[in-house]
């Protein structure tokens, strides 16, 4: 029946995708000319400007934040022992005079 399906790289995708962003020509042009459905070209061009606001949102990324979190976390903890640790010895310098 069917053959094997092809499977394209990001890098051509992307350049599929800006080609028919820029409307330069038509989708089914640019389907013809990169042997590609047209509903596939759509399909990418319709990723590509879903995606697009990533691209330029924060550096920061959200697994950075939880890291961040359980750091925070261990040097409170490290702090508050810290703190008992001086409490305790306070009192035994304190009993010793």
């Amino acid at each position: 029946m069917g053959g094997k399906r092809k499977s394209f790289s990001a890098e051509f995708k992307a350049k599929v995708a800006l080609e028919a962003i820029r409307g330069i020509s038509t989708t089914a042009e640019i389907a013809l000319r990169h042997k590609v459905h047209p509903n596939q070209i759509a399909k990418w061009k319709k990723q590509l400007l879903e995606n697009a606001t990533s691209l330029f949102a924060d550096g920061r990324s959200k697994t950075n934040k939880v890291e961040e979190e359980g750091l925070k976390d261990r040097l409170y903890q490290q702090i508050g022992q810290l703190q008992f640790e001086l409490d305790w010895l306070k009192k035994k310098v304190g009993d010793a005079d």
